[in-house]
């Protein structure tokens, strides 16, 4: 064998290499991003922001898979089942892997199953009410609610054990007041029915769609839970402004993440593609369009070092509140 022919062997080696990004599939078989939440919602708007860039710079065709339900478990554990498949992102949040498990005896998920490769997005987190329920403030809605005990106000969240589920029983133990919880099995349905006044209030995350809902008196943003105002609110305080809720504050983020099992050339692969997928300008418009701001570079340390933070965080937080998995 020459040497530039074998130069040329060692190259088209190396190229079908690095083309095979997941074990389990070939290099034109497709790869899945899991969202746990119907089609048409926020967070389906991320994953479909990110799907086809990151497939470009994986080199492999990634297509979104909507499965909704049990607060997100349903599609992480979709993902778990289907990890020796290998060809299986989840699109998480701190509701799926780190809360809903506090809260629901079947989730059947851990944190410790998964790997956070890196956060794509972080959003505003806001109180929202219906239109008519009166109140403008988050202050007011804690008076309405301790005047309500005989009939309770009703809240929603995109299922037990979801963020704004954690963030409501919170704010009933801050403030000591009682509440019904109802909860969806994703954000879509919750919206409509605080809109068509089925339900009182939610915690959620402010969109675009949300804040046009609100133009329209569809319904009232009445608090944001950032540490200091969002330059999309600039004239909704922070509940850490009023009296009820001092020194609250949530911040929500999604992230990709992985089966802990996956290998770490795969793992260091993905990190990569979704890094250069997060500085394309066009995936920064689109998250921006849905009031999502792109996370900033991080490193695979970075990104472990973060998801432990938040999975004691929030285990603390079901200790202080005292819940227990139903």
């Amino acid at each position: 064998m020459t040497c530039t022919t074998r130069r040329t062997v060692l190259t088209t080696c190396a190229a079908i290499a690095g083309m095979a990004v997941w074990p389990g599939a070939a290099a034109s078989s497709p790869m899945t991003l899991l969202v746990p939440y119907p089609a048409g919602g926020p967070s389906d708007a991320i994953g479909r922001a990110m799907n086809g860039p990151l497939g470009r710079e994986l080199g492999q065709q990634v297509i979104v898979e909507n499965v909704a339900g049990a607060a997100g478990t349903l599609g992480a554990r979709h993902v778990l089942r289907a990890a020796a498949q290998g060809r299986y992102i989840f699109q998480g949040s701190p509701n799926e892997v780190i809360l809903a498990p506090l809260a629901m005896a079947a989730a059947r998920v851990r944190a410790e199953d998964f790997r956070l490769v890196h956060l794509v997005a972080d959003a505003v987190l806001v109180f929202a009410t219906r239109a008519d329920l009166g109140v403008r403030s988050v202050d007011e809605l804690v008076v309405l609610a301790r005047n309500s005990a005989a009939s309770p106000l009703t809240y929603g969240s995109v299922g037990i054990g979801s963020l704004n589920h954690f963030i409501v029983e919170d704010m009933q133990r801050r403030v000591g007041v009682q509440l019904q919880h109802v909860p969806y099995r994703g954000n879509t349905p919750l919206v409509q029915d605080l809109a068509g006044g089925q339900v009182d209030f939610a915690v959620l995350v402010y969109s675009a769609a949300l804040g046009a809902m609100a133009e329209q008196g569809r319904l009232r943003v009445i608090g944001q839970l950032g540490a200091q105002r969002s330059e999309l609110l600039r004239n909704v305080p922070t509940v850490a402004e009023g009296e009820s809720l001092r020194n609250v504050s949530f911040r929500t983020w999604t992230g990709f993440m992985v089966p802990r099992t996956t290998p770490e050339p795969l793992v260091q692969r993905l990190h990569a593609a979704i890094g250069r997928t997060l500085q394309d300008p066009n995936v920064r418009a689109q998250l921006a369009a849905q009031t999502q701001h792109a996370a900033a570079p991080m490193s695979l340390a970075e990104a472990s070092a973060f998801f432990d933070v938040e999975t004691a965080r929030y285990r603390a937080l079901a200790r202080i509140i005292g819940l227990q998995p139903q």
